[in-house]
């Protein structure tokens, strides 16, 4: 296959469209193709106009990774962006990591020094941490039982959680790992029942999260263990139905009820564009949004998005989206977040728990 036109700059936007994270699909996409739209209504990004080559994260990392590296062979795309749980991204930058730019838009672990590696989601130390420090204050929850699926984001962010928490009037009492699909959650929430814990940080992506909020309120444990997720948005509110989320907290950069002057901005540009029975606007979809808007500003600061080029973008950089203020840390990002109670099937805003800086 030839290589696209130098006046088009092609990305490969890996999401899931199928699977336990699947759920989140429908608002990747449209969140991303508003974004890419509204940039090739002006410079585009580098000064080309911008195509999206969508490749489905929803598939064995193996498998999605093999696809974005025939995609670069071919020179079919010239950066790759998008939401995707962290086993696909290390993957996919086994595979082609230092050739092309790479926007990784989920929450992360930590760091990847991979030249041309962005980490643009929340992290533990702004995300989760300081959730989980406010619900000690305003809901007494100290003694933590983690519950995530078993591959490197949740482990090693629940490790992470009970190193940092260890030193604090809050520990980690339990950790508990499932197969990403798992639905059926039965012998987990009865050991919860028997432990000696306060709360549940829960790890789980998509309908795993969905199945397990269901059959949490069923067990009537919602009303006795607060849970915290860095991960449910309002898609899983809507799929799991209002009955289950009593107790339910999530700590993201951005909430579709925000309500900040710039949140509102995309609010506004996207039901305009997709109308009022879109797919919801939440964090992984907006995370989409952000780091198509990433790579222009990149593009803008360094003249170009090729590998050699971004490693001039200056660590400490400013700039301004729909999560708010943004500082460029190395090649991870800070900014604002904030945690939100689920009431129903959407989210209330409680406090901004982090900020950039």
């Amino acid at each position: 296959m030839p290589a696209r036109s130098a006046e088009m700059l092609s990305v490969a936007l890996v999401v899931p469209l199928q699977g336990p994270t699947g759920l989140y699909g429908p608002s990747c996409l449209a969140c991303a193709e508003l974004a890419a739209e509204q940039l090739n209504e002006r410079d585009g990004i580098a000064g080309r106009q911008v195509e999206l080559v969508v490749v489905d994260a929803g598939r064995e990392p193996r498998v999605v990774a093999d696809e974005v590296g025939r995609l670069v062979d071919e020179g079919r795309v010239q950066a790759v962006a998008g939401w995707h749980i962290s086993a696909v991204r290390q993957a996919i930058t086994r595979r082609v990591g230092g050739r092309v730019v790479y926007a990784f838009a989920a929450m992360h672990e930590g760091g990847d020094a991979t030249p041309g590696v962005y980490m643009i989601g929340e992290r533990p130390i702004n995300q989760l941490l300081p959730a989980a420090h406010w619900m000690r204050e305003e809901l007494a929850v100290g003694r933590w039982a983690i519950v995530g699926n078993d591959y490197v984001f949740p482990r090693v962010t629940g490790a992470t959680a009970r190193l940092a928490l260890a030193d604090t009037t809050s520990e980690v009492v339990s950790e508990t790992y499932v197969p990403l699909g798992t639905s059926d959650f039965g012998a987990v929430i009865e050991s919860l029942s028997r432990q000696p814990v306060d709360g549940v940080m829960m790890l789980l992506m998509g309908q795993d999260a969905v199945h397990f909020n269901r059959q949490f309120a069923r067990a009537g444990l919602s009303a006795l263990l607060p849970r915290l997720s860095p991960a449910v948005e309002e898609n899983t509110l809507l799929a799991g139905g209002a009955g289950a989320h009593e107790g339910l907290y999530a700590a993201a950069a951005y909430f579709d009820a925000l309500g900040t002057a710039e949140s509102t901005e995309l609010a506004r540009a996207y039901y305009a564009r997709w109308g009022r029975w879109a797919p919801t606007l939440n964090a992984v979809g907006e995370s989409c949004y952000e780091a198509l808007y990433f790579l222009a500003r990149v593009g803008e600061v360094c003249g170009s998005v090729e590998v050699a080029a971004v490693a001039a973008m200056p660590s400490g950089h400013f700039y301004s989206s729909p999560r708010g203020l943004m500082r460029l840390d190395g090649n991870l990002l800070d900014q604002d977040v904030y945690v939100a109670a689920a009431d129903g099937m959407e989210f209330r805003i409680e406090q901004q728990i982090a900020r950039a800086h």
